[in-house]
């Protein structure tokens, strides 16, 4: 009798322990993305590494720290915030997007502009930045040198090809304002769009300003100009960089634009653009 009330004694304790593992794993799912991350002690950063000053690579490094750039050192500060640590995980632009859609990754942060399409698949955070000089802030076509003098609008462009980066803003633009063309070609990154232009694949390529600036004045040989007379007409509404999350995650939405605010507040984000091109320069990217 004594051993079978030990065994039932033994049975009823074990029971008891199983249920109340199975409650303290239970209560340790997380409610959400935030509470994962700070619960796993890191975060996610989806980048496409080929747009300096934002994101570029310093080759002299290796693993993490060979990615540089003014959003590297926001994604740095946004885990430091967050009392992570912080992955760049390095993809094409268009997987940058979808892996962050699909929820593979935490944050797209990537000189994402916002975009009516994009803000219906992501959570879009506040801007945490927009440049001083108004042009800068502005999308146009860059051309083939040869083509300076003729082509001063987007009517110019209907027998030439044209480049555009695929998933971009500036494609939304050529998409809703621009053409027609001879032909459009799409190309995962700015720089393979500059590239095309200077090979003869293509005749102009639709950018960033400030980008195109930037890449002619660190590349004088590549045979390509700004076209000054035409600027798309952007709405306010496209203008600034945000962050992207997977759509839903509204808690990690809240304390990004948090981490955001400071951000602004304290301008240090200009002092990393001024910083980065500089550094840049350095290495033959600006």
């Amino acid at each position: 009798m004594k051993k079978t009330v030990s065994i039932i004694l033994l049975v009823a304790m074990a029971a008891l322990l199983l249920a109340g593992c199975g409650q303290s794993k239970t209560a340790s799912v997380p409610a959400n993305r935030l509470e994962e991350i700070l619960q796993r002690g890191y975060i996610t950063v989806a980048t496409e590494p080929y747009f300096a000053p934002e994101e570029f690579i310093d080759p002299s490094k290796e693993g993490d720290e060979q990615y540089v750039g003014a959003d590297i050192e926001l994604a740095k500060l946004i885990a430091e915030k967050l009392g992570v640590e912080c992955r760049i995980v390095p993809l094409d632009f268009t997987t940058v997007l979808s892996s962050v859609t699909e929820g593979k990754y935490d944050l797209a942060i990537s000189a994402l502009a916002y975009k009516p399409d994009r803000a219906e698949n992501m959570n879009l955070s506040k801007s945490y930045y927009l440049a001083d000089d108004e042009d800068d802030n502005s999308y146009g076509v860059a051309v083939a040198a040869s083509l300076a003098d003729s082509v001063k609008s987007i009517a110019d462009l209907e027998d030439k090809v044209v480049v555009v980066q695929q998933g971009s803003l500036q494609q939304f633009l050529w998409e809703t304002y621009g053409g027609p063309c001879k032909e459009i070609k799409y190309v995962s990154s700015t720089n393979d769009a500059f590239l095309m232009v200077t090979e003869g694949k293509a005749d102009a390529v639709v950018t960033a300003t400030a980008f195109a600036r930037l890449y002619i004045d660190a590349n004088k040989d590549c045979g390509i100009v700004m076209c000054e007379d035409f600027r798309f007409d952007v709405s306010d509404d496209y203008l600034g960089m945000v962050i992207g999350m997977k759509k839903g995650e509204d808690e990690l939405t809240a304390r990004i634009n948090e981490i955001i605010d400071e951000v602004v507040a304290s301008r240090v984000y200009y002092e990393w653009i001024k910083e980065y091109k500089a550094y840049a320069a350095t290495l033959g990217l600006m």
